[in-house]
């Protein structure tokens, strides 16, 4: 199947970049690959079940979002446990220490990824305990 999506010139040109320093034959082998992960990793969040602990990590343009951000974070102050956050120019990376139902942990990522001013989510789950 052919598609095509809107990126932005500066990710494709570092994509490009990485697929072609490690060998791969082509740039729609390193997007199918890179698709995969993305699959394989939300699948995961959405199977996992039970008590967490997980850390949430996002970066973000901080003038764009902090106070809607801010906002959601309150709103799941029942599993946010810590906070960490640093400035890196215009752009901000900010760490969730969560534990608690692997639902309220997956529903703060999906309202994390709903800002367009967010630029990417990744979860880790260090613990889990199935019921």
């Amino acid at each position: 199947m052919r598609t095509s999506f809107n990126i932005p010139d500066e990710i494709v040109e570092e994509f490009d970049r990485v697929w072609r320093e490690q060998g791969l034959e082509s740039r729609s082998r390193a997007a199918r690959e890179a698709m995969l992960e993305y699959v394989e990793s939300h699948s995961r969040l959405e199977t996992t079940t039970g008590e967490v602990v997980a850390l949430v990590g996002f970066d973000y343009r901080h003038h764009d979002v902090i106070r809607e951000l801010h906002s959601v974070q309150h709103d799941y102050q029942d599993v946010i446990l810590n906070t960490s956050h640093t400035h890196q120019g215009e752009w901000c990376l900010e760490s969730l220490f969560c534990r608690g139902p692997a639902e309220r942990v997956r529903e703060l990522t999906y309202r994390l990824r709903d800002f367009d001013g967010v630029r990417r989510v990744k979860v880790m789950v260090i613990r889990e305990n199935e019921n």
